[in-house]
């Protein structure tokens, strides 16, 4: 296997093996996304205790930021059609670009591929998670708030919005990871520094940022603050 191929599919690979592996690894480390689904948790709690707009209009705002990425998504994929249509002028362009060598045409339509693929997979994250969040809200919406919540109901509620937390994620990442692709076109080896780079930075927010260390922190503030409302 080439080193250009091998470039060219390493976004891809990369993008499935971090989504396989960190819901390994959060088993023994709590990640930004596990420590956020404890507030996600009580958000809905406390949410079953009062009837204002309040619990609508934020939910209201994160489907609107899904709904506007899946959107970006669906342009992208245009966009990489579009770009199959040029592939003269974009090898025209690569020659005077490339650092290291000259790319075949067969050589940027497998990467064009690559590149649809992640975007594809990112349409169907990011409309997979604003689904999710839309019965979130109705699941929100159907609560009864004059009787008491059962916390299986809490539980089923706020698992609901994890699971459309968990895919916008990974429409997120498909983003990240096609950054890789894109500085692919300068060079080979650019693009896998860039492959290794995003998996660091990823990783890095996920589990040893300020943002982990903050929402860890509220969520040892609520957690004590629980037990002297339990005590």
């Amino acid at each position: 296997m080439s080193i250009t191929l091998i470039s060219t599919i390493l976004p891809l690979i990369c993008y499935f093996a971090y989504n396989i592996i960190v819901p390994w690894i959060e088993r023994r480390r709590p990640s930004l996304s596990v420590i956020m689904n404890m507030q996600r948790r009580r958000w809905v709690a406390n949410a079953a205790k009062r009837e204002t707009p309040f619990d609508a209009i934020l939910s209201g705002n994160i489907m609107q930021s899904v709904s506007f990425l899946a959107s970006t998504a669906v342009l992208m994929v245009l966009a990489v059609f579009a770009v199959f249509g040029q592939l003269p002028t974009l090898m025209a362009a690569l020659d005077s670009l490339s650092l290291d060598r000259a790319y075949s045409v067969s050589d940027v339509e497998i990467h064009l591929v690559v590149m649809l693929a992640l975007f594809v997979l990112a349409f169907f994250a990011f409309t997979l998670s604003l689904r999710q969040f839309n019965h979130f809200c109705i699941m929100l919406g159907a609560l009864d708030h004059n009787v008491e919540t059962p916390d299986d109901e809490i539980e089923a509620i706020a698992r609901m919005n994890a699971l459309g937390a968990k895919n916008f994620n990974s429409g997120i990442r498909a983003y990240y990871f096609s950054v890789a692709t894109v500085a692919w076109f300068a060079s080979e080896w650019l693009a896998i520094a860039t492959c290794l780079a995003t998996i660091f930075i990823l990783a890095h927010r996920e589990f040893f940022s300020t943002a982990h260390r903050t929402a860890a922190l509220a969520a040892v503030i609520a957690a004590r603050r629980q037990q002297k409302a339990d005590s």
